[in-house]
């Protein structure tokens, strides 16, 4: 007999954990009880990862499917959607975002890919409750501080709301690195989260950044 494949198994456990005679866990839990844990499944990967672990790469990397999969299992008993749905979706739309591999269109360079995937992505959600009228948009609110600071420098720049500094640092890598962690200190000394402190300034500079662009289209449009 041909054994069933694991991932048909691993449904079919999830689905029991989640039947009036599995687990009592299990059954309580929802998308919002469950929605921190995946996020510390991939912290865990990335360590298996730096570590060279292929045991604790091939571990993580489960539990990280496992969150996929619960909640997969959530929806389908609301009726939302379920995994096939899921892998149905991603699946094509890696089809539809490399035209260059499944079609004819011809890049030359990784900037042309992820340009075209840009702009198949602005297609697909244009009409849409999720199309993005900004540059900006498409930043998950729920980045850790630094990392949503380094996105939003990165986006700003694209959209011409940034321009690079006249004067650029002269910093080394370990410089910038002391002086982060110095400030990072001096917060805590204070009382007060460096955390914090970035996304709050993180958001106010992301308002300028909205009303130049505002202001650059309105210019644009009387021109």
């Amino acid at each position: 007999m041909k054994p069933k494949p694991a991932l048909t198994d691993l449904l079919a456990v999830m689905a029991k954990l989640r039947s009036p005679e599995g687990c009592p866990w299990d059954r309580e839990q929802d998308h919002m009880t469950l929605r921190t844990h995946a996020v510390e499944e991939v912290y865990e990967l990335m360590d298996a990862i730096e570590a060279g672990d292929d045991h604790e790469m091939a571990e993580e990397l489960g539990d990280l499917l496992l969150q996929v999969v619960f909640h997969c299992q959530l929806a389908r008993e609301r009726g939302a959607f379920d995994f096939e749905q899921v892998a149905r979706r991603i699946t094509d739309k890696l089809i539809r975002r490399h035209p260059h591999v499944f079609g004819d269109v011809k890049v030359k360079d990784v900037a042309e890919v992820w340009a075209n995937w840009e702009q198949i992505k602005r297609a697909e959600k244009a009409g849409t409750k999720h199309a993005r009228s900004s540059a900006l948009d498409g930043i998950p609110k729920h980045l850790p501080a630094l990392a949503r600071a380094e996105k939003l420098v990165k986006k700003a720049k694209k959209a011409n709301v940034l321009t690079a500094s006249a004067r650029p640092s002269r910093l080394t890598r370990r410089q910038l690195a002391e002086q982060l962690f110095t400030l990072a200190s001096a917060a805590q000394a204070r009382g007060w989260s460096a955390e914090e402190l970035l996304r709050a300034e993180t958001q106010r500079r992301e308002r300028q950044f909205r009303a130049a662009e505002r202001a650059a289209a309105k210019r644009a449009g009387k021109s």
